[in-house]
């Protein structure tokens, strides 16, 4: 008989109600920070930039890797995968964007006088074929995600190759939290620019519009489902795709200038993103400690159930 794995004896520790809130005002709070954590490492580093985004993407490997590792800790892991994911994805590939853009010399698209979109946004868009790349991937092998099940149902991909949702106790659940976060952003990032393009459509565009508030009324149905999750750490990966989902939303408000995008200026606004940060960091720590209790709970009532027997 063989011994268990980590992942196989990984206990999935349940929370409230307030579980998917937790969760969704978590990874919330992580899209402002990544963007003004992209600023400041423009701004403040300068010249050395490119070394910083570097050593961001780096930092997001080796939490990556730190992940994996603790992957009987489920909780943490997926945790740490978030984070790696927005660390890879704001160092290593929105930065290597900037360097091309910048030593090609790309313009901006500007409004006027203002810039509509950066110059290395307008270079992202030649990834769109890569990510299409990707998706048929994930379209043609086994996975637990809900749109790439449908996609498979619909297009009856999972028959022809007998694909099955993949095993929860055999994932790396650091691996699946930060695929998953980098390929939402990368996909929603990509529709949006694609949006904002006047040649496509433009941001008063009725295909603008639709992708504003389908985006709030397809995030709005995620949240439902998301407040029936009571694990902690599916909580926190279901709450992944929702918050992208409704950032889309919050994204072309700010480009109708409906409001100021304060983590878009860190430097002039400097005490409302630091409120942001340490908002983040006290509901992690909630939820760490929640989850913490909760765990050491059950772990006391199993214990109690086998002196009993």
């Amino acid at each position: 008989m063989t011994s268990a794995t980590p992942e196989r004896t990984r206990t999935v520790v349940k929370g409230g109600r307030l579980t998917g809130v937790l969760a969704f005002i978590i990874v919330l709070l992580f899209m402002p920070i990544g963007h003004a954590l992209m600023v400041l490492n423009e701004h403040v580093l300068g010249a050395s930039k490119l070394m910083g985004a570097g050593i961001m993407g780096s930092l997001g490997a080796l939490l990556l890797l730190l992940g994996v590792r603790m992957n009987g800790h489920a909780l943490r892991a997926t945790l740490l995968g978030l984070v790696a994911g927005i660390l890879v994805w704001t160092g290593w590939v929105e930065f290597s964007f900037v360097w091309i853009a910048e030593k090609h010399g790309v313009a901006p698209l500007m409004d006027g006088d203002e810039v509509a979109t950066r110059p290395e946004y307008l270079v992202m868009v030649s990834s769109l074929g890569l990510l299409g790349s990707m998706l048929l991937f994930f379209l043609f092998t086994s996975t637990r995600c809900n749109l790439i099940l449908w996609l498979q149902r619909l297009l009856r991909t999972n028959k022809q190759m007998g694909l099955r949702p993949a095993a929860v106790v055999h994932r790396p659940l650091a691996v699946v939290t930060f695929i998953e976060t980098v390929m939402i952003i990368w996909t929603f990032y990509l529709l949006l620019l694609l949006a904002y393009n006047p040649a496509l459509a433009g941001d008063r565009h009725p295909f603008t519009w639709s992708v504003a508030f389908g985006s709030l009324i397809w995030s709005a149905w995620l949240i439902a489902r998301l407040l029936r999750i009571h694990a902690f750490d599916h909580a926190v990966r279901y709450a992944v795709p929702t918050v992208v989902i409704f950032w889309n939303f919050v994204e072309v408000a700010g480009r109708w200038g409906l409001f100021k995008e304060i983590w878009v200026h860190p430097l002039e606004h400097w005490a409302e993103n630091s409120l942001i940060l340490l908002a983040l960091l006290l509901f992690m720590g909630r939820y760490l400690l929640d989850h913490s209790r909760r765990r050491r709970s059950r772990s006391t009532g199993s214990e109690a159930a086998i002196l009993e027997v």
